[in-house]
């Protein structure tokens, strides 16, 4: 049969009368919706309308290794509010397209090679039908949500009227659901599972086979989404109810593309599908018009991505990898590193520091997890690093005590870096690695391997007391502290906390530290390694809780809140009387404002003390590592973003100071920076 082909895309035309398109982007290793494609899709589709005749179906698929990665960021990234006209026509010109190919009067049906999210779903979901194949790299669904977006190709509109409105917003678009073949088969977002590429196309075309009557179930005559319209009465008290729902998911934080998503979701689902898609199109050009969308897709894509570009050269060649891992330790952390190294197939002994003379020594890597003191930690290691082989990589996972110090002796301190892993081990995707004086490029890499092998993240990061999470950390939660010594409600405090975007709020997160284990870290930061803790508000604050109340957080069952068989059950009533001045005026904007700026001026002191090596590390660590709120894009470029740049936050810090002290003074650097107009990039 006639072959037609373009650069983007390969025809096949078979004798079964079946068209099989390939898309293949020759100057990109993913398919994506850059100009070719933007250009090239709408030729294709002409010459199908032309062929419509002598064709029997479609085929979509890929020759990547993923089916279609979706939009291209860089573009939105750097979008700002006289762009929206522009995104918004660019996005109806792509609906259009997508909408002539459902509309094609044949059976169209996507073979999914690969990943198949975002833009690379919605052009699925435009198809009749789809078949995935069940590999480990193969995953549909819409995560924009994740990226401060809203999938505005047609996923809202689409997903809405597949599934309905409640099923749309709760299990696919609110949470960006990246589903698993199977997970995908089962939730009904694919129609065919099969086991190999080999099976793709044999698969579609038996698909088209068996449903030569093409068409979208929403382009059927009577046609009513599952669940009811928007319109229907019996629809009101779940359209009462979603607001309120998403609300206490946020917690009252800035949350700009959820609040699209559902807005677009549910006044689609009231109109046409041509009206729908243009109120899709309206809210999604707005999302990538906003500072909130760019902070975000910054933070979660471009950060991370030129973080692993820099940590390329040190990566080693061959790459390292632990096939035995000694972890000593006996808590609730130790057990999360024990647990992430066996979940990655290593072999993992463990010994408690009071057993060290077990530890195996035919080991890999060796990991201390123990109590935050220097001197047993050096005692500790000294027991068992002199039975070790020349190449056994050290690990000391602490929040605080500088990585040189605990190599102070060590015939071999080269070989010692440190790795702190944040709690729970298991659902924190982070590590902070710490590179000490005399800690070898060698073993920076085989440190960063390791990292990679468990399934963790890296930031590197320089030494001292604190590192650079935890000094940040101290700098919130010392905030948080003064606030209440001020008199600021301790109910004032949290809420201040959630609704500026804190995954929790200051005086909770206390409570799971545990108020000892807090108390020496904040001993190490102020007086490096000096116990009077005096000098941090934290610090004094928690020896009082502790010392003279007997509350020492929440494994204890007695901290600012009270529990009950580990439940959260409000906070102590002898709070206010511990603290002596209630009712504090100050304005709640300014009780956010005072803990996002300590923290951000603490990182940007990390950046200029080098503990902090790059602007994407601090925005992540900020974030992934300590909770920073993401919608920000990070520690460093809230202060980028702040209204009026660099010079506004400034300002802003300058009448901090005059009110509230000299910790709200911006550093020389920052003034500088914002003299020039220099940002943190």
């Amino acid at each position: 049969m006639t072959d037609f082909n373009h650069p983007m895309f390969g025809w096949q035309h078979d004798s079964d009368g079946v068209v099989i398109i390939t898309m293949d982007d020759p100057d990109n290793s993913a398919n994506t919706a850059n100009e070719r494609f933007t250009d090239e899709f709408p030729v294709v589709l002409d010459h199908l309308e032309a062929m419509r005749d002598s064709i029997a179906g479609v085929v979509l698929t890929s020759s990547k290794k993923t089916f279609f990665a979706g939009a291209d960021l860089t573009t939105f990234v750097t979008a700002g509010p006289e762009e929206i006209p522009g995104v918004e026509a660019m996005l109806n010109r792509l609906k259009e397209n997508l909408r002539r190919l459902e509309t094609l009067g044949r059976p169209v049906v996507a073979a999914i090679n690969g990943a198949a999210l975002g833009g690379g779903y919605e052009i699925s979901l435009a198809c009749h039908l789809r078949v995935v194949v069940n590999s480990p790299g193969a995953v549909v669904g819409l995560p924009e949500s994740t990226l401060g977006l809203l999938a505005g190709a047609g996923g809202v509109v689409r997903t809405v009227r597949m599934f309905g409105v409640e099923k749309a917003l709760n299990e696919i678009l609110l949470p960006g659901t990246r589903f698993t073949p199977d997970k995908a088969l089962e939730a009904g977002l694919v129609d065919e599972v099969v086991d190999s590429a080999d099976e793709l196309i044999a698969a579609a075309k038996r698909l088209i086979a068996q449903h030569p009557d093409p068409g979208q179930p929403w382009d059927a005559p009577g046609y009513c989404i599952p669940g009811g319209s928007t319109g229907d009465s019996h629809m009101a008290p779940v359209l009462t109810m979603l607001p309120a729902l998403l609300r206490t998911k946020t917690q009252g934080a800035p949350a700009p593309a959820a609040e699209a998503i559902l807005s677009a979701a549910v006044e689609g689902a009231a109109v046409d599908f041509e009206t729908a898609q243009a109120i899709e199109s309206r809210y999604c050009a707005a999302l990538v018009g906003s500072q909130i969308s760019s902070n975000i897709i910054k933070a979660k894509f471009f950060d991370p991505r030129a973080i692993r570009n820099a940590q390329r050269p040190l990566a080693g060649a061959p790459p390292f990898r632990a096939e035995k891992v000694l972890v000593i330790g006996g808590g609730p952390v130790a057990e999360g590193v024990a647990a992430a190294c066996a979940a990655a197939g290593i072999e993992v002994s463990t010994v408690t520091a009071g057993s060290i003379e077990n530890a195996s020594t035919d080991i890999d890597v060796v990991i201390e997890s123990v109590f935050e003191d220097a001197v047993a930690r050096r005692q500790l290691l000294a027991a068992v690093l002199g039975k070790l082989g020349p190449e056994t990589l050290v690990l000391s996972n602490s929040s605080a005590l500088p990585i040189g110090v605990l190599a102070a002796g060590d015939a071999a301190p080269e070989r010692f870096v440190g790795m702190h892993f944040f709690a729970p081990v298991e659902r924190m995707p982070l590590v902070e690695v710490i590179a000490g004086e005399k800690t070898s490029d060698k073993t920076l890499s085989k440190a960063l391997d390791f990292a990679r092998q468990i399934g963790k993240s890296a930031i590197i990061v320089g030494d001292g007391p604190g590192f650079f999470t935890t000094r940040i950390l101290h700098a919130y939660l010392d905030e948080a502290l003064l606030l209440l010594t001020e008199g600021v409600p301790a109910s004032s405090i949290e809420c201040a906390a959630t609704r500026a975007g804190y995954p929790v709020g200051p005086l909770a997160l206390l409570d799971d530290l545990s108020f000892p284990v807090m108390g020496r870290i904040c001993a190490e930061i102020i007086g490096g390694g000096n116990l009077d803790a005096t000098g941090s508000t934290v610090g004094s604050f928690i020896q009082r809780m502790d010392g003279e109340f007997g509350r020492s957080g929440r494994a204890s069952g007695l901290g600012f809140y009270d529990y009950a068989q580990g439940r959260r059950r409000g906070t102590w009533s002898g709070l206010s009387d511990a603290v002596g001045v209630v009712n504090a005026d100050i304005a709640f904007s300014d009780l956010q404002e005072r803990l996002l700026f300590r923290e951000a001026l603490e990182a940007i002191h990390c950046f200029d003390d080098g503990v902090a090596r790059t602007v994407p590390e601090a925005n992540v660590g900020s974030i992934l590592g300590v909770g920073f709120p993401a919608w920000t894009g990070g520690a460093l470029q809230y202060a980028n973003q702040y209204d009026g740049g660099l010079a506004g936050f400034v300002a802003r810090c300058e009448e901090l100071a005059q009110v509230d002290g000299p910790r709200f003074t911006p550093t020389s650097s920052l003034c500088e920076r914002a003299e020039s107009n220099c940002a943190y990039e």
